[in-house]
């Protein structure tokens, strides 16, 4: 057991600390092999993981958000971890869009921390993540809704290499009469793209990827090309984040597809 007075190294799976820090209401990051999720008063305020888009890429590949708008809330408020309120005072995003979207980063984290349940690396007392904070989950709905997804992807194919190798298409396949998403999301299966690149490309959240690419492997179109890589542990350096964490700013960003989150964000409006 580890307790929100101290960083600790454990071998305890993280969904068993994530419980005991909930009941110790504890603030803090707690670190693993595939990404950080990170507490306040018990409750998971962000996940983030580097084997899916962040919300940065969710709302401006999207084209809910203009990359300008993006940055400006970052350098405005990123080292005071207030980037989403900054978004929504601004006039950037609405309040609803906000927190739909970073539901959905947060659960599509989630999974990949929680697919295996190893043990934890690191816990950092009061690191707090930049964007701030935006809607609390209690850790039960986290680890349930992680839970519910493996279930679901494994009854769909029961090879979890989907959901981490580079995808090709398997030789000598010709699909018909996919649906529309299914199509799109085989269109962008190149033989180097991840599910994590592929969902970022389609401005999609990532489970909803994970299923598509799962539906295709089940039919025989699309199959792993390499061996899973091993996400490698975070530096035991790391800092703690109150520095802005997303990538560097780009200078050309991809075409974005705006039908999902645009939409989403208009009927939110409009209620």
């Amino acid at each position: 057991m580890i307790t929100p007075t101290r960083t600790s190294l454990t071998d305890e799976p993280v969904s068993a600390l994530l419980g005991t820090l909930a009941a110790q209401d504890a603030s803090g990051a707690l670190s693993t092999e595939a990404g950080i999720v990170y507490l306040a008063s018990g409750h998971v305020v962000h996940v983030e993981s580097a084997l899916t888009p962040d919300i940065g890429d969710l709302l401006t590949h999207s084209g809910a958000l203009a990359p300008d708008g993006w940055w400006e809330a970052i350098d405005q408020a990123g080292r005071r971890c207030r980037v989403g309120r900054q978004l929504v005072d601004s006039g950037h995003l609405a309040a609803g869009a906000l927190e739909l979207c970073h539901l959905g980063a947060l659960f599509d984290a989630a999974y990949f921390v929680l697919a295996h349940d190893g043990p934890a690396l690191r816990f950092r007392p009061g690191a707090a993540h930049w964007l701030g904070a935006v809607r609390a989950v209690p850790v039960d709905t986290v680890l349930r809704e992680s839970r519910r997804r493996r279930q679901l992807l494994h009854r769909i194919w029961p090879e979890p290499a989907i959901d981490l190798a580079p995808l090709a298409r398997v030789p000598g396949t010709d699909p018909v009469d996919l649906p529309a998403r299914r199509s799109r999301t085989l269109a962008q299966v190149d033989g180097v793209r991840t599910a994590a690149q592929i969902a970022t490309a389609l401005a999609c959240r990532t489970f909803h990827t994970l299923v598509e690419l799962r539906r295709l492997a089940a039919a025989g179109l699309v199959t792993p090309k390499v061996p899973v890589p091993v996400p490698a542990p975070a530096p035991a350096t790391t800092p703690v984040s109150a520095e802005p964490g997303p990538a560097p700013r780009p200078t050309a960003p991809d075409e974005p597809d705006t039908a999902l989150l645009r939409r989403l964000l208009h009927a939110l409006e409009a209620l």
